[in-house]
């Protein structure tokens, strides 16, 4: 379990950990940077957790709470689009569509 906790420290709510965000980088499973690790989960509010995890001995895993983009840029810059497809995601799904497809200008003919 991981405690998340607010801009002001003050604890908010307690989620189990995951790394869903994680990919092989060649020779271990990271987040893009070595002993660490990246999960998301949403909150019955809505909102929006990432969960940071370490293997370093001494540091502690964390989660915050982020804003819809921050989630979605998270879910894209680790190549898990797929996740977009559960149900708890439809929102950023339906952000990434307004966002990022369909933004190429049509040639005329």
């Amino acid at each position: 379990m991981v405690k998340v906790v607010n801009e002001f420290g003050d604890l908010v709510a307690v989620v189990k950990y995951n790394n869903n965000l994680d990919f092989w980088d060649g020779r271990n499973f990271s987040c893009g940077s070595p002993g660490r690790h990246l999960g998301i989960t949403k909150l019955k509010d809505g909102s929006y957790v990432l969960i940071h995890g370490t293997d370093w001995q001494g540091e502690r895993d964390y989660a915050e709470i982020v804003t819809d983009e921050e989630a979605l840029n998270a879910i894209i810059s680790t190549g898990h689009i797929e996740l977009l497809e559960k149900k708890k995601y439809e929102p950023l799904k339906k952000l990434y569509e307004e966002k990022y497809l369909n933004q190429e200008i049509e040639e005329d003919d």
